[in-house]
């Protein structure tokens, strides 16, 4: 793993992550968002997963509740985090779902921290923002997936959890710019998540994974639930998917580092069976 120290860091740095089970695999940190920061990249490390995506807010550290971890970070921060991360030997790779305002001096704030970080990608749902997110993606070589969270009903004017719209999006973008296709939210949404994968072919950026006993469930164990995970899993293969897959685990919240461990299991071995690397 690269440093991530207080000057730049290689856009490219999440390459130096190991796949797990033929994935960048590895926690959303918000599934810890009861703890810090610093506590989340600990919990990955220990669930054995090999990357993580970060989310804006979260406190920094048990040491320091009172800073946050997000683009607005310190060059302190920065460093005492990359210490963190390589004594972990965890590499983020992510960072989201953040609003990324329509204002490049703003926007750029976001660029820079994946950018220092090393990330591969930034999750957003500021579609109003998509001509200048194409625009930095491709200046900065980082990808912008747009998240999905289940459908409104009462407010019609919410659009992305429709793959469909997504799709319609991102079309006339760069190959930079595509889905942060939530498996979960899809099924919420009344959704088949495996045909959602499928229509976004080429567009799948990152994925934040999910498996539920039905459509109203909370997060269960990869495997446990009805989500057909492991066609998921091969048709993202097939497409030849290289970005990361964030367990998003929202259940349990005080005591799920075994649930993501039991989740990081199971696509360890799916990989194995499949003889993916």
């Amino acid at each position: 793993m690269k440093s991530t120290t207080a000057s730049a860091a290689d856009p490219a740095a999440w390459t130096a992550a190991r796949k797990v089970g033929g994935f960048y695999l590895g926690p959303q940190a918000w599934t810890f968002n009861k703890f810090s920061a610093f506590e989340a990249v600990e919990f990955a490390g220990r669930a054995g997963a090999s990357v993580i995506e970060f989310f804006p807010g979260q406190r920094f550290s048990k040491e320091k509740p009172d800073l946050k971890w997000d683009h607005n970070a310190t060059d302190d921060q920065f460093r005492e985090m990359a210490d963190h991360l390589a004594k972990w030997k965890i590499v983020p790779v992510n960072y989201g779902v953040t609003g990324i305002p329509n204002d490049e001096k703003e926007a750029r704030k976001t660029f820079d921290f994946a950018k220092r970080l090393g990330l591969y990608g930034v999750t957003t749902e500021s579609t109003e923002s998509v001509a200048l997110l194409d625009k930095l993606a491709q200046e900065y070589g980082i990808r912008v997936g747009f998240h999905n969270h289940p459908k409104r009903d009462n407010d019609p004017s919410y659009k992305v959890w429709d793959p469909n719209y997504i799709l319609n999006l991102v079309k006339d973008c760069s190959p930079l710019v595509g889905s942060c296709a939530d498996t979960g939210h899809w099924e919420r949404s009344g959704l088949d998540a495996l045909a959602a994968v499928k229509l976004l072919k080429g567009r799948v950026v990152s994925s934040h994974f999910k498996d539920r006993t039905d459509i109203k469930s909370e997060d269960v164990p990869y495997g446990t639930g009805r989500t057909p995970l492991v066609a998921i899993l091969e048709e993202l293969q097939a497409q030849g998917f290289k970005g990361n897959i964030s367990i998003e685990y929202e259940t349990n919240w005080d005591h799920n580092l075994s649930d993501v461990a039991q989740c990081i299991g199971f696509i360890r071995g799916v990989g194995a069976l499949k003889g993916w690397s």
